[in-house]
């Protein structure tokens, strides 16, 4: 099982080539904010748990196991962004909140949160609701 910074570079690193079709290091580097010679360590790293091939100079391919995982992780990402809309939480906060978050939850606990945001999505009244309940918390 990848690390939660792991995580963050095949989450970047799968986003990047659905995007562009590829991954240069200096566009994860600028992605992540870090340095290029720590997207170099990573990379190595990585291909050497088989989530990427890379070569020096010509760049990498995610395997299908970093795919799956890539894919998982990105997921994840916009179910958890979608999750704090739902529930009201701002705009200007969320991205941040869901990059606090998403490495601490179990994905058990992310199936369930699904659940529950299919369960809001699948009749808009229910959300409804839940906005009516948010506001009258909010102004006692």
């Amino acid at each position: 099982m990848p690390t939660p910074s792991m995580e963050d570079y095949l989450e970047r690193i799968y986003k990047l080539i659905e995007e562009k079709g590829y991954a240069r290091v200096s566009d994860i580097a600028e992605g992540l904010e870090v340095h290029p010679s720590s997207v170099t360590k990573m990379i190595q790293k990585l291909d050497k748990d088989n989530y990427l091939i890379y070569e020096k100079y010509r760049g990498l391919v995610l395997t299908n196991k970093g795919k799956k995982i890539g894919k998982r992780l990105v997921d994840r990402h916009q179910l958890l962004e979608s999750f704090l809309a739902l529930i009201g939480v701002q705009e200007e906060n969320i991205y941040r909140d869901v990059e606090g978050i998403e490495h601490h939850l179990s994905w058990d606990s992310i199936t369930c949160i699904e659940t529950l945001v299919e369960y809001f999505r699948s009749d808009p009244t229910r959300t409804d609701e839940l906005n009516r309940i948010r506001v009258a918390l909010d102004t006692e």
